[in-house]
């Protein structure tokens, strides 16, 4: 039988759908990214057998079962391990990996600054619902401050950690932010991810209905969502707000929100987003705004380009391939001094 060629066929969503019961709560925000990336993955040019989808512990990390390509359902916390050695094996693939706030950023916290370091041609997705879902609603690394959970009854004490901050700090050269319930923006953003070449994580802020319905609701809700959504575009001024009459200054050394026609406040004084400048400052800043007092900064915040980890290795071996005086692993055994035993 000839082989089929799968780089000329057109793929659909439907052939992405894998024929798994989804088990995730009714009303999950997992369910959503699901169909995004479903959305995704025709639209990139790729031949099917090219994706992987890898995957640690917790709700989020049921996906590889889920999507109808190849994955692995790895241990917690070590997907970022996983998945560097996948994409260096073989640079080819479209590697995925998927994990929640308390598999990256616990027990996966060590392997998640490495992997935004070292810059792996992958792509990060990071739920983030600010709680332990999968085993019943202790608090996580991003958890806020205060808040009353099973383990945490009298309210965390811990200060959380912030996703974005993390990457950047890291030296990560790709970062964004996205909500489950825009479909439409998290697809936009998922494809840009791919096409970026590096580790281009993507935090999504994740509703968890059982154990942390609405933590993200001043972002989310129909109600508050146009006053506290920074929807970035590179080249475009940072506007926000019902009639786009609010925008985003630097004052001094922190941004500032402001209101145009407010004290002589015009549309040349907003800052435009540049995702793609070397220094980190204002992309550390975007990463950290945050409501009741700023609007959170949702698109892509972050994208330099640079070489990725596996070109770089794969340039090495090349390199050693030309110059070396070894061709075979028996020129290796038979250099230097040898010997025979008898």
């Amino acid at each position: 039988m000839d082989k089929i060629d799968t780089k000329s066929l057109t793929l659909t969503k439907k052939d992405f759908e894998s024929d798994q019961m989804v088990k995730w709560c009714p009303g999950c925000g997992d369910h959503a990214i699901l169909r995004s990336l479903e959305n995704v993955f025709p639209e990139l040019g790729i031949p099917k057998e090219d994706f992987v989808v890898v995957s640690g512990i917790g709700c989020s990390s049921r996906f590889p079962y889920y999507m109808n390509t190849y994955g692995i359902h790895g241990i917690h916390g070590r997907a970022a391990a996983l998945a560097t050695g996948i994409k260096l094996t073989n640079p080819k693939l479209s590697v995925w990996m998927i994990s929640g706030d308390g598999d990256s950023m616990a027990i996966g916290g060590n392997h998640f600054i490495h992997i935004a370091r070292r810059n792996p041609d992958i792509n990060y997705l990071m739920f983030n619902n600010k709680i332990y879902g999968l085993t019943k609603g202790q608090y996580s690394p991003t958890t806020p401050f205060g808040a009353k959970t099973k383990t945490s009854p009298q309210g965390t004490f811990e200060q959380p950690f912030n996703p974005g901050e993390l990457v950047i700090g890291s030296k990560g050269k790709f970062f964004a932010r996205v909500v489950d319930t825009n479909l439409k923006l998290m697809s936009k953003i998922f494809k840009e991810a791919a096409e970026f070449k590096g580790a281009s994580i993507v935090e999504i802020l994740a509703n968890c209905i059982i154990f942390q319905n609405k933590i993200h609701s001043l972002i989310t809700s129909k109600e508050t969502k146009v006053e506290n959504q920074l929807i970035l575009e590179a080249g475009k001024p940072m506007l926000y707000g019902k009639d786009n009459n609010k925008g985003i200054i630097l004052q001094g050394t922190k941004l500032k929100a402001v209101e145009l026609g407010v004290d002589g406040i015009t549309i040349g004084d907003i800052l435009v987003h540049d995702p793609g400048t070397e220094d980190p400052g204002i992309h550390m800043m975007l990463a950290n705004l945050a409501p009741p007092e700023m609007p959170s900064a949702i698109g892509i915040i972050r994208a330099v380009k640079s070489e990725t980890l596996d070109e770089s290795v794969w340039n090495s071996v090349e390199e050693a391939k030309e110059t070396s005086t070894f061709n075979t692993v028996d020129d290796l055994f038979n250099s230097g001094n040898t010997w025979d035993i008898e």
